[in-house]
C-alpha cells in the first residue's frame, strides 16, 4: 500500500501530460523517476521473516522459565518420549497386573491417566499403532499425598464443583475411586477468584489428603477430554517423574503489594493458562475429544480389582449439595476429601 501511495502521483502526472500531447520529452524523465521511487521503497521494506517452525517440525516443549516462577520445568529430550513411555507403561502393566491393569485401549476412551504419586506428575498417554496406551501425550504437575491410594481404576463420575474438607471447594472434579478425586487447587467458595493461594503455592509437592490436585487448566482438560470410564493408574516412583519430565510451577507471593486487587484481575491470573505451557507434548496427530457427552458408568461392573487391604466399597445415593451439580445419579461413598 505504501508503494502505491508513493508512485501514484507520478503516474497521474504522466497521464495528464499524455492527454496534453507533451509526453515526448517528459516521459523518459517520468519513467526514470518512477524507477527510482520503486527502488527506494523496496529498499525500505523489511524482508519477510523466515516462517516459524511448526510443532511437528520443532518437536520441542515450551520450557521457558517465564511462567515457572517457583520450580523450573524438568524437561526430557522429546526424541526419547515414545521409547521411554513404552518402557515405563509395560513395566507398570506387569507390576499392577493383580489390580487388573491392561494397556489395551478401550473404545471411546482415547486417553490413559498415569499418576506418579511420589513425583507429583500426571502423564497422559494415548494409543500406539498396536492399540496400546504407550504414547506420551501430555504431562501435568499435580499434588498428591501419602494417603493417595495406589492402584488401577476407572473414572465413574464428575462435577463442575465439588465440596471438599474445610469446607472448601474443588473445580472440575473427576472421581477416581471412593472419595479420591482429580480436582483443582481448593477454593474458599464456589467463586473462580477465591482460590486458596497458599495451597496453590504447594502445587508440585505432596500436599493433599489423598486427592490429586491440578492446575485449573489441566483439570479442566481432563474434565472436557476424558470421558467417564477413562482408565487411571496411581503408582509411586520418586526417581522418575515420567517419560516427558515434570512441568514447572508458579509461585504466588502473599506479601506482594502490587498483586491485583479486583476479582476480575485475580480470576484472570489464576484461571487463565499462560501463553506458553511449561510442558506440553505438541502432538497434533493424537486424538482430541472436546465437549464429549458424559455417560453413566456402572461402578460395580468397572472390572478392576481393589486392594484387599482396603474395606469393601459402599454405594449410596448421591447427596445433593446446594449449588453443586453432579452428572450421574449414583456414586461411591460421599466422604469429602482434599
Amino acid at each position: 500500500m505504501t508503494i502505491v501511495r508513493r508512485i501514484l502521483p507520478v503516474l497521474l502526472a504522466a497521464v495528464l501530460l499524455s492527454a496534453c500531447g507533451e509526453t515526448k520529452d517528459v516521459l523518459p524523465e517520468i519513467e526514470q523517476d518512477v524507477k527510482q521511487e520503486v527502488e527506494t521503497v523496496l529498499e525500505e521494506v523489511e524482508p519477510t521473516p523466515e516462517p516459524t517452525q511448526t510443532p511437528e517440525e520443532a518437536k520441542t516443549m515450551a520450557s521457558t522459565a517465564s511462567n515457572a516462577t517457583k520450580d523450573a520445568p524438568q524437561v526430557t529430550d522429546p526424541s526419547t518420549w515414545n521409547d521411554a513411555g513404552k518402557t515405563i507403561m509395560e513395566a507398570l502393566e506387569k507390576q499392577y497386573a493383580p489390580y487388573g491393569m491392561t494397556l489395551q485401549a478401550k473404545e471411546g476412551t482415547p486417553y490413559f491417566l498415569a499418576v506418579n504419586r511420589d513425583a507429583n506428575v500426571v502423564t497422559v498417554y494415548t494409543a500406539d499403532e498396536d492399540g496400546r496406551y504407550t504414547v506420551p501425550f501430555m504431562a501435568m504437575v499435580c499434588s498428591g499425598g501419602v494417603d493417595t491410594p495406589l492402584g488401577y481404576y476407572a473414572t465413574p463420575v464428575d462435577y463442575d464443583w465439588r465440596l471438599l474438607m474445610g469446607p472448601s471447594y474443588g473445580q472440575y472434579a473427576t472421581r477416581i475411586f471412593d472419595s479420591y478425586l482429580f480436582h483443582s487447587v481448593p477454593y474458599y467458595s464456589q467463586h473462580k477468584d477465591d482460590i486458596e493461594y497458599d495451597e496453590y503455592n504447594l502445587l508440585g509437592t505432596s500436599a493433599s489428603l489423598g486427592c490429586i490436585r491440578l492446575e485449573v487448566v489441566d483439570v479442566k482438560w481432563i474434565y472436557d477430554n476424558c470421558p467417564l470410564g477413562t482408565p487411571v493408574l496411581i503408582y509411586a516412583d520418586a526417581e522418575n517423574p515420567g517419560p516427558m519430565g515434570k512441568p514447572g510451577t508458579i509461585y504466588t507471593d502473599p506479601a506482594d503489594t502490587e498483586k491485583p486487587t479486583s476479582r476480575a484481575e485475580i480470576s484472570a491470573r489464576v484461571n487463565t493458562p499462560p501463553l506458553a505451557r511449561n510442558l506440553t507434548s505438541l502432538r497434533p496427530e493424537a486424538p482430541a475429544i472436546t465437549g464429549m457427552a458424559r455417560k453413566k458408568v456402572n461402578w460395580e461392573a468397572a472390572g478392576r480389582l481393589i486392594p484387599q487391604s482396603r474395606p469393601p466399597m459402599m454405594v449410596e445415593p448421591l447427596r445433593e449439595v446446594p449449588g453443586i451439580r453432579a452428572r450421574t445419579c449414583q456414586a461411591p461413598t460421599m466422604r469429602a476429601c482434599l
